[in-house]
């Protein structure tokens, strides 16, 4: 197993613990310091029993969303790594490092898509949600390293998103266009959830899998999918997208980051 695997697993072990409640108390403040956390939109400090309990906190105050179909959303909260069009089904993970899409998503592309990279930093709210409304046709489970998905890692590391461990939804957004979701592992990342498909299991020693609904999944805009144990990056591939993003931008889930375009 890779190193970036078994730390990960030690990590996540430590994070999982409970610890005594004082001793919680000041873990979970020193955490919450060490990164700058704003918890005005979470439980208190003291109500989360671990740090994993912490580090998957869910919001207790509703964000609003724009309801209208052809605006698309972001996903979590997270900074806009890279953007943009494919060319030769090729990616950038960053600018100059490019990758191809067919390898990330586990199949082989006849035409080009718009992509979005997301890195949710260890001090982000650490659940994903859906951009629109999708039908999820296909979970596919690939294994993996672990290895940081932070900037340096990314500027290190050739194609890294195709060698971490990730979990892609093939979905048909509400046109019926393609739309790729992609839940991207990291370093320290213990596990990967998606909500409505509990046989996936990361960081497991397990192969890869892939899960077919006959029945698609119907997931709402906003809908949460899943979450993250730690810091990780959320890739959406779709089409005819028109992103009023910029790179190095922070955004946030619920947050209007564009509208889906016709030809």
């Amino acid at each position: 197993m890779n190193w970036s695997n078994r730390l990960s697993r030690v990590f996540g072990a430590f994070a999982s613990y409970p610890f005594p409640r004082r001793l919680q108390i000041l873990i979970n403040e020193f955490y919450v310091k060490l990164f700058g956390i704003s918890m005005e939109e979470f439980d208190t400090i003291d109500s989360y029993p671990t740090l994993s309990a912490l580090f998957t906190r869910s919001l207790i105050k509703d964000r609003p969303l724009d309801r209208e179909k052809g605006v698309l959303v972001a996903p979590c909260d997270s900074l806009v790594m890279a953007l943009g069009d494919s060319v030769d089904q090729k990616a950038l993970q960053i600018k100059g490092m490019e990758y191809p899409l067919g390898e990330l998503l586990g199949e082989d592309l006849e035409e080009e898509f718009s992509y979005l990279n997301l890195y949710l930093s260890p001090s982000d709210y650490h659940r994903f949600h859906a951009p629109c409304d999708l039908e999820v046709v296909e979970s596919r489970y690939f294994s993996g390293e672990l290895l940081s998905v932070n900037l340096s890692s990314l500027k290190k590391h050739s194609r890294l998103f195709v060698r971490n461990e990730r979990v892609v939804l093939k979905c048909r957004d509400a046109w019926g266009d393609w739309l790729y979701y992609v839940a991207v592992g990291a370093l320290n990342v213990g596990q990967m959830a998606i909500h409505f498909e509990s046989r996936i299991k990361t960081n497991a020693k397990l192969g890869d899998a892939r899960y077919v609904y006959e029945r698609p999944l119907h997931l709402k805009k906003g809908q949460e999918i899943g979450l993250f144990r730690m810091g990780s990056t959320v890739v959406m591939v779709g089409k005819n997208w028109n992103l009023a993003l910029k790179e190095g931008e922070r955004v946030r889930y619920a947050q209007s980051i564009g509208n889906k375009e016709r030809e």
